[in-house]
């Protein structure tokens, strides 16, 4: 973390200097914003977390509910969202209050006795070291805490609008703020009373039924796999020795269980199978009780039982695989002759079972796609065009979701003569781990995505996935950390250099160098505001394939040492060297005599793999999305 760039700080150094609408942030919900977004689950609480990094644009949040999410339905996170929570700068602390996932065991009917469970494969969670940051159960109420400090702590000063419910909108094009949004009151004296809000976008995160989905004509589609699951977090005392581990159990009955224990060492989750559900049930499976739920886990847990003590949480749900076939106002026939206004998030736009563990996860990839890209077009740094990449990206990884969540919970739905090898079910867990872990995503060719030409000088960074850090050692400080850990949820670019030859040498690297801090074409100085860090909207990086001691740091080009803030202090965080046991270079396929420039969303997806000579071709590729803005060269 960098500070006292712009002066000594001697308190908690993640509050960030108040700045832009944060100076004088009004208490109440003002009648004109920006951005107006409508509910905090994860989508809209992460939106608002990257929007509260755009000071000059006012976003706020509302919420019908009187306060902060107390219990949460979600609870899984992937090892793709904890390194999100890393850009978010508090990955650290929930980890430490999380349940942490290592292995899950399978159990089934014993041969010998099918009334009875036994355990079968006990396969590794993350055996071939997908990511190094861990999988986690944590209440998703405190997901959204954190999100809510990070809002807090920003230079917007944003916290959310407790107590409004969203009723309709009107979209008015051609008006400054073309969206008109009617909220009603639900807290303190003036319930009931109805209040107008005109906004520039609208997101809708109003959750399965949400009322902007409906307010702009977009329908669920999909199906009901007939099929009903009861959820508890019990407190309980049990005789199951695995009763601390996630756990997939098939019983002789034929009903299932998946366990998940949860944080805090005591308490622990059930998706207990109810079984099938008739067409004609008309909703009364949903009447089933706690004490039904129980009794039937303790039916498939043969001959273990369960004695609930106490219950936190229960319900009772039908798998569902729906999604909209858009993720904002633009009609499918009109795409390209309109830029949206309002869009949709997480659950609004799709809907699946919960035990594949990626609604909260997936909405929150949602909610980070679409935050830097309203940040950039409200602060005047992208077209308006840009916008329309959302629903085009999104939507597509939630159909993919569907396909995947389907296939997982027809097979956790079946019963155990229907299985060809008892250990299907264990082998797709382990085959399938990088989807479910949320490392599938690969976003196709577009304005913020660039043609794999060059992916042969950066193997290990294929082009529209996330980039998927490595050790380095940064060299001012000899410091080993992980190079994809810097990259923070601040809305910029990053740019990294991965270096041909020797320091201080001549080399494409340097001449590389030269260009981005000289020429009127380089994106550094074509796109950074006059006035503005140089790195404020690119975050250009060198990485050397020297050990840190073989790199004389002043013979680093300025480009790598810019600086900062009102002082102009150097700043000595931008260059690395390879780490003395894992080389990156190595480890992520870098050639080492051509080099390469490896470019990153701020969402942390890799945008493009270049030469370090392509400059007109890197030049290009940033003013697709970015509005040229005229800086002089470095001096």
């Amino acid at each position: 973390m960098q500070f006292h760039h712009y002066g000594y700080v001697s308190g908690d150094p993640r509050v960030q200097p108040a700045a832009g609408v944060g100076l004088d942030r009004p208490e109440e919900l003002p009648d004109e914003v920006d951005v107006l977004i409508v509910g905090t689950g994860p989508a809209g609480m992460i939106t608002a977390a990257q929007l509260s990094q755009f000071p000059d644009v006012t976003t706020r949040i509302v919420e019908r509910r009187g306060g902060r999410l107390e219990i949460g339905q979600a609870d899984g996170i992937q090892a793709r969202t904890v390194e999100t929570f890393q850009a978010f700068g508090f990955a650290g602390r929930i980890i430490e209050e999380a349940y942490r996932i290592t292995e899950m065991c399978f159990w089934r009917p014993d041969p010998a006795d099918p009334s009875r469970i036994v355990r079968g494969e006990r396969p590794a969670d993350d055996p071939t070291g997908i990511s190094e940051f861990p999988h986690l159960i944590v209440n998703q109420a405190r997901v959204l805490d954190y999100f809510a400090e990070v809002m807090a702590n920003s230079p917007s000063r944003m916290k959310p609008d407790y107590g409004y419910e969203f009723r309709s909108l009107e979209v008015t094009e051609g008006a400054e703020y073309p969206v008109t949004v009617n909220l009603v009151r639900t807290k303190g004296e003036d319930v009931g009373q109805e209040k107008v809000v005109r906004a520039k976008y609208v997101l809708g995160a109003d959750g399965a039924r949400s009322g902007v989905r409906q307010s702009i004509g977009c329908t669920m589609e999909g199906d009901q796999a007939f099929h009903a699951w009861g959820v508890m977090d019990v407190l309980a005392v049990t005789d199951f020795p695995d009763i601390r581990t996630k756990c997939a159990i098939q019983s002789g009955s034929g009903g299932n269980i998946l366990l998940i224990p949860r944080e805090g060492g005591y308490l622990f989750r059930m998706y207990v199978d109810l079984g099938v559900v008739p067409p004609d049930d008309h909703g009364a499976v949903r009447k089933t009780s706690i004490e039904q739920i129980i009794a039937k886990a303790n039916e498939i847990m043969r001959p273990y039982t369960l004695d609930v003590r106490d219950v936190a949480w229960h319900s009772v749900y039908e798998v569902g695989h729906r999604v909209t076939d858009r993720f904002d106002d633009v009609p499918l026939d009109e795409i390209g002759t309109r830029s949206p206004r309002v869009f949709i998030a997480g659950d609004a736009c799709h809907t699946h079972s919960a035990k594949a563990g990626q609604g909260m996860n997936v909405s929150m990839q949602d909610g980070f796609n679409l935050g830097w890209k309203l940040g950039y077009v409200l602060s005047g740094r992208s077209p308006e065009s840009l916008l329309a990449t959302y629903s085009a990206e999104r939507q597509v990884i939630a159909q993919n979701l569907i396909d995947f969540d389907k296939e997982w919970s027809t097979l956790m739905a079946k019963k155990p003569e229907e299985f060809a090898d008892p250990a299907e079910l264990a082998d797709f867990y382990v085959r399938t781990a990088e989807f479910p872990f949320g490392f599938m995503t690969q976003y196709p060719p577009s304005m913020l995505v660039a043609e794999p030409t060059y992916q042969e000088l950066a193997t290990g960074f294929p082009v529209g996935k996330r980039f998927k850090s490595a050790p380095v050692v940064r060299v001012a400080d000899a410091n080993p950390l992980h190079l994809g850990h810097q990259h923070r949820a601040d809305g910029r670019w990053r740019v990294y250099a991965f270096a041909d030859g020797v320091p201080g040498e001549a080399s494409a690297l340097t001449e590389w160098a030269e260009w981005m801090a000289g020429s009127p074409d380089s994106p550094v100085l074509a796109h950074t505001p006059e006035g503005a860090d140089l790195d404020s909207i690119l975050d250009v990086k060198v990485i050397y394939q020297q050990k840190h001691v073989d790199v004389d740091i002043t013979k680093v080009p300025e480009l790598f040492l810019p600086r900062s803030g009102p002082f102009q202090l150097i700043d000595y965080e931008k260059v690395f060297a390879t780490h003395p046991e894992d080389d990156i270079f190595d480890l992520r396929g870098i050639d080492r005599v051509a080099g390469c420039v490896v470019v990153v969303r701020p969402d942390q997806y890799v945008a493009a793999v270049l030469p370090l000579d392509a400059t007109e071709e890197l030049a290009a590729f940033f003013r697709q999305h970015l509005l040229v803005q005229n800086r002089q060269p470095v001096a």
